[in-house]
């Protein structure tokens, strides 16, 4: 039997100096198995893409009230966590958002695995995105990042290489 492919809406939250806003993530069997990754998170019940993005973000860093703008990139991905193998279709929008530190967001409901599974939030700019040694999902995301920047959101939804760790 095929494994069921999870519902994904991620969002790609943007400062007003072109930061963008990624989750630090570990294993939690592994803390020293670390990443960062952009807030989002599986489809719930008959909500849309849209309203799980801008749900998961409120829950993940504590944003509300923010506008989400287009639908950027897809993708594919399976990976191992937390025991078991997820595979999930991503979705990825644009939200822009004021200026806001990244120790003033306080997560409003964050599930017992990322309770278990989150060191925190941090801004990057595109150059330290660029240069980064740590692991970063989805693992184009400086050069997607980049031409976001420089050329705006594309006019349809890229489709992303799929991903499978």
């Amino acid at each position: 039997m095929a494994e069921e492919v999870r519902r994904v809406a991620r969002v790609v939250v943007l400062d007003p100096d072109d930061r963008i806003l990624l989750i630090h993530g570990f294993e939690p069997d592994d803390p020293g198995q670390r990443w960062w990754f952009t807030p989002g998170g599986g489809v719930e019940g008959e909500e849309s893409r849209e309203q799980a993005a801008l749900r998961e973000l409120a829950e993940e860093t504590g944003l509300t009230g923010l506008e989400l703008g287009p639908l950027l990139w897809r993708r594919l991905c399976s990976f191992p966590f937390d025991g078991r193998r997820w595979h999930q279709e991503e979705w990825f929008y644009l939200v822009r958002t004021g200026q806001v530190a990244a120790e003033e967001m306080v997560p409003a409901a964050l599930t017992d695995l990322e309770a278990r599974s989150v060191a925190g939030l941090r801004w990057w700019t595109s150059a330290e995105l660029s240069v980064a040694r740590e692991t970063v999902y989805p693992t184009r995301l400086a050069e997607l990042l980049r031409t976001l920047l420089d050329e705006g959101p594309p006019s349809a939804p890229l489709d992303l290489d799929p991903e499978f760790g």
